[in-house]
């Protein structure tokens, strides 16, 4: 499966400084997680002085914001994937169940994959006010957090998921699935080899399917 694989470049168009010094930031996560994301080290890679970057990104802060909104995007774009793979159809109770376990298996895919960016999707920034940023969505416009309320949502329209049980459930798979990410790229899951780490998480997104 592909994701979205910004690339800095070594020079860039007038006008277009912010978006190289924004790709330079995603390299910058995607190699070492969000503690390397420095504002200075993103001007070098972009070939300008440190001062020319404050037009467009006032502190690492305002960087890290951006690249952090990327790397939420990208998830969204790997979640996204799993979901077009669900093969059309399905019986509507059997495509609903197959969608949320699609939320979680492309979730489960990026964290191992991309793990730099997966750490700077959900690393802990000081908030934003009005934080509804577009960039954090994929090419449906839905963030990764909105993608599994969808999924929920049409478990419910199919009659899998009855509607009381519904409110609060994202929560709860969320917890189950991210818990079991970290544990895979932090945590002392992570020397497992990848067809055990593919039947662990199927076996969760079962769980965590038929528990709602």
């Amino acid at each position: 499966m592909r994701t979205r694989d910004p690339t800095p470049r070594s020079t860039y168009r007038h006008g277009d400084l912010r978006r190289t010094l924004l790709e330079a930031g995603i390299a910058l996560a995607r190699e070492r997680g969000p503690d390397a994301v420095v504002l200075r080290e993103a001007t070098r890679m972009a070939g300008v002085v440190p001062n020319a970057a404050y037009r467009h990104f006032a502190s690492r802060l305002e960087l890290m914001q951006a690249v952090r909104a990327a790397a939420l995007s990208a998830v969204a774009a790997a979640i996204e994937a799993e979901l077009a793979a669900v093969p059309p159809g399905l019986p509507p109770a059997e495509e609903a169940r197959a969608r949320v376990r699609a939320v979680g298996s492309g979730y489960l895919r990026f964290a191992v994959q991309e793990r730099g960016l997966f750490r700077t999707a959900f690393a802990a920034l000081d908030p934003v006010e009005g934080d509804s940023d577009p960039a954090k969505a994929g090419e449906s416009g839905l963030n990764p957090f909105e993608l599994l309320g969808a999924a929920l949502d049409g478990m419910v329209a199919a009659g899998v998921l009855p509607a009381e049980r519904r409110p609060g459930a994202e929560y709860l798979a969320w917890s189950a699935v991210h818990g079991l990410a970290m544990l895979l790229i932090d945590g002392p899951l992570r020397p497992l080899p990848p067809a055990q780490i593919q039947e662990i998480g199927q076996r969760l997104l079962n769980m965590v399917e038929r528990g709602l």
